[in-house]
């Protein structure tokens, strides 16, 4: 009997152990958005407005991933702050990370500083990538530097890269400089690209290939592929044969739905011709309330997943947490879909990825999707917040009417920010007695299964007197579960409903409200995690 104990015993052990180490691989392959970056070391990693190079000559034999972006002087403040939306946009050094699995990042070191590029005096540096030069042995790196692009070249993908000149782009499209801008290399013939739009209103869209001209790295080309509706933030991928050119709306720094054209060939034609279309998904919470930044293409073993790398330009937008926001596209057909998580996992080896056990369910759970208040006449113009409906039973309708409307989102003081996260809320009220419901349905999308089993739905909230009825509530297979709200909140409540049984691949969230005249509710930071 002793000996079947100790049996026992060591085979708990090692099942515990096994556990463990289960439990570390899955948290070394997590892509986490909604929150501020790390590197290896846990200090922060700042990179905005970059792009990630694999590169086909691998470094010391070791094949690695390199990550490029500006470092804002404004970017640690937000972090250390993130209730106080910044004004400027300050550059203070290029960054370079290295990593092997695309999760987990080493600081390489500041590769531009400002003494690099501030010269002639300060200016904006931003929008920058880099390729490989073959003919030359060195990494170029392209940067919008002011009204022009800057060329800078370094021997190896971590050296200091120097000045090698400016370019003036007025001779190939008109204007000085460039839109925005992004790097991208065609793997399979090894070519790089210079992706960018028109400086001036940025309706138009170029691709130019980059090589030696005149002994210098330089623009070889000029081709344009779109005119039509300005745009930017634009950025490409090549998958299955086909090229994919993305951009996103003229919103500044404030998130976006991601637009796309289809071509066979880099230099076109895109189709459908001069018409961007929205990304399905993207739709749902405005690309995780990014903006399209770059993409990058995981050719694993088993599967190719093509990464959308989005730009949340919090620092300067008051719109989260987080400045990169990283999410698994797939596809149907050429028909890309974005899947908008804030929790997945991603195998760098076989390309493989899955939802995370801690992934937030609800889109636009903290409100951050739109950038005005809601009704908005003007660009937007939209009735409803992104991901959420309203239902008005009693009171006045939802409209852009501005005079008898209510404004369903309510933009958070500094106070407000020290407890919800970014500048917006949900907001419920009206200027006669009101009923409401405002709901989210969750299900499952075409590849993403929301599984059976219990959740926790979690909100923070703050209401006045004058509510009859103010429930948060889940719904699921006929079964409701719900929190009543009896009191006066003058400061936020976190407020939870536990073991929520969500079954058949659906849940519908929500707040019901009665109240009173003038009677306000505001919510925050909604979630649904399964337990």
């Amino acid at each position: 009997m002793k000996i079947k104990k100790n049996h026992v015993a060591l085979m708990l052990i090692f099942i515990f152990c096994i556990s463990i180490i289960h439990t570390v691989c899955a948290q070394k392959n997590n892509i986490k958005n909604d929150v501020f970056w790390n590197t290896k070391d846990g200090k922060p990693l700042n990179s905005q407005g970059g792009g990630v190079f694999k590169f086909s000559k691998p470094v010391d034999g070791v094949q690695k991933y390199y990550w490029y972006g500006v470092n804002y002087e404004e970017a640690d403040i937000y972090r250390n702050a993130p209730y106080v939306t910044l004004p400027n946009a300050t550059f203070k050094s290029v960054t370079c990370y290295s990593s092997t699995d695309l999760v987990n990042w080493t600081f390489e070191g500041d590769v531009v500083t400002k003494d690099d590029v501030n010269k002639s005096g300060r200016t904006w540096v931003g929008r920058l990538g880099v390729a490989y030069v073959k003919e030359m042995n060195k990494y170029a790196m392209f940067v919008q530097h002011g009204n022009e692009v800057l060329i800078m070249l370094s021997d190896s993908p971590t050296g200091q890269f120097s000045w090698h000149q400016k370019i003036n782009m007025e001779k190939m499209i008109g204007t000085s400089n460039t839109g925005d801008q992004t790097v991208f290399t065609d793997e399979d013939t090894g070519k790089s690209y210079l992706i960018y739009s028109y400086g001036k209103g940025r309706n138009k869209i170029y691709v130019s290939e980059i090589g030696i001209k005149e002994g210098k790295v330089n623009l070889l080309d000029c081709t344009q592929i779109f005119k039509g509706e300005s745009r930017e933030g634009n950025c490409m991928f090549k998958y299955q044969n086909k090229y994919y050119m993305f951009a996103s709306n003229i919103y500044g720094w404030d998130g976006s739905f991601a637009y796309y054209l289809i071509a066979d060939d880099i230099r076109g034609p895109y189709l459908p011709a001069n018409d961007m279309l929205i990304m399905k998904g993207a739709d749902e919470d405005f690309a995780h309330v990014s903006q399209t930044g770059f993409f990058f293409s995981v050719k694993g073993s088993k599967q190719e997943t093509i990464m959308y790398c989005g730009d949340r330009w919090a620092n300067f937008a008051g719109n989260g947490l987080g400045y990169n926001q990283w999410c698994p596209l797939s596809f149907d057909g050429k028909t890309p879909y974005f899947n908008s998580f804030s929790s997945w996992n991603i195998n760098a080896k076989t390309g493989e990825w899955n939802v995370a056990k801690d992934n937030n369910y609800v889109k636009n759970g903290s409100f951050e999707a739109d950038r005005r208040h809601i009704p908005s006449p003007v660009k937007p113009v939209q009735l409803e917040l992104t991901g959420w409906t309203n239902e008005v039973i009693e009171g006045n309708k939802i409209s852009l009417d501005t005079l008898t409307s209510p404004v369903i989102n309510y933009f958070n003081t500094e106070n407000d920010r020290k407890i919800v996260i970014g500048e917006k809320s949900l907001n419920i009220t009206d200027k006669i007695n009101f009923k409401r419901k405002t709901y989210q349905t969750i299900t499952s999308s075409p590849y993403v299964k929301l599984e059976d089993g219990l959740y926790t739905l979690t909100a923070k909230i703050k209401n006045t007197k004058g509510f009859k009825n103010l429930e948060m509530y889940a719904l699921s297979d006929g079964k409701k579960l719900q929190y009543d709200l009896k009191d006066e909140n003058v400061s936020w409540k976190t407020i939870s409903i536990k073991n929520i049984p969500v079954k058949k691949g659906k849940v519908e969230i929500g707040f019901l409200t009665e109240g009173t005249s003038k009677a306000s509710c505001q919510i925050d930071d909604v979630s649904l995690v399964r337990k």
